[in-house]
């Protein structure tokens, strides 16, 4: 049985598309599961490891007034960081994660666990998806990820030619 990352490479490589990713509570582990795998340099282009507000904007656009209307962990940066990873990368497809990992952090309105994942499309506004998760701060990285991968397989299933 596939890994969701093995799903995920086999369906961008039968489609021929690369793909980045843009983390910030996930550190990396996205880019990370991608390249663990043999011929990843076929279908992965890059990460970006995006853990301050200043690489936010540094690196993937992200304009300081979503950064200080919304916060880091918000539907809206998550849309900026996954557009900005499609633009500077010019893959076909991208993903951002921005998230409370814990276990310090939280607030009544943003709590421990609360993460926001976007994947974006070539000319298609990013989908964003906001999830609660529970656990540790390694269990919540952990299903950050999982979700990653999976929303990426609901966009571009073979289900959704």
């Amino acid at each position: 049985m596939l890994s969701l990352p093995e799903k995920v490479s086999a369906e961008l490589r039968r489609r021929g598309w690369k793909m980045a990713a843009a983390e910030s509570c996930t550190g990396g582990l996205i880019s990370a599961a991608m390249t663990d795998l043999p011929g990843s340099s076929d279908v992965f282009e890059r990460g970006y490891v995006t853990y301050s507000n200043q690489a936010k904007v540094d690196l993937l656009d992200v304009y300081q007034p979503i950064l200080d209307a919304h916060g880091a962990v918000s539907e809206h940066t998550a849309q900026a960081m996954a557009g900005g990873a499609l633009r500077h990368s010019g893959v076909d497809i991208s993903v951002s994660v921005t998230g409370i990992a814990g276990p310090g952090g939280g607030s009544p309105e943003k709590p421990v666990g609360l993460v926001y994942i976007a994947v974006a499309l070539r000319a298609q506004a990013p989908q964003v998806f906001r999830h609660v998760f529970y656990g540790d701060r390694a269990a919540v990285r952990r299903q950050s990820v999982d979700s990653a991968f999976t929303h990426i397989l609901e966009i571009i299933g073979p289900h959704h030619d």
